[in-house]
């Protein structure tokens, strides 16, 4: 297979798969840590009027999941991709670091979450996915 192709693949792959991690966390979180009582966390607009009363616990599988969604989604571009592997890891942290700034400018959260969220669970966490599989390599 082409190079350029199998790369542009292997970023499709890591964004999906990085995508189903996410969603499988943030569906499971509010399970295990309930958000307001009153509010469906599943619902945008209840999500929205509900984040003035989550607490910081509320906002760990959050981050968790964009974490770990990007850290999955980078290691498996960096197994798929056929050349700068290391490079196709990052090109999906900056698709989930996208993603993310979405988020920040659509849900009110707080500003300490949303500095944290950017800052560590984006960029380093593909670049230690791809550092990961590097020394595999």
């Amino acid at each position: 297979m082409n190079p350029t192709l199998q790369n542009i693949l292997a970023v499709i792959a890591g964004l999906i798969i990085g995508s189903i991690a996410n969603m499988a966390l943030i569906t499971l979180g509010p399970m295990i840590i309930p958000g307001p009582e009153g509010y469906d966390m599943t619902d945008p607009e209840q999500l929205k009027a509900a984040m003035e009363f989550m607490t910081p616990k509320n906002f760990i599988f959050p981050f968790l999941a964009h974490a770990f969604g990007t850290f999955v989604g980078a290691i498996l571009a960096f197994k798929i991709s056929k050349t700068h592997s290391l490079k196709m890891a990052m090109v999906v942290g900056v698709f989930f670091l996208a993603a993310g700034i979405a988020n920040v400018a659509m849900l009110p959260s707080p500003l300490w979450f949303n500095v944290i969220d950017l800052v560590l669970a984006y960029i380093p966490m593909a670049y230690l996915g791809g550092k990961l599989m590097n020394k595999e390599a």
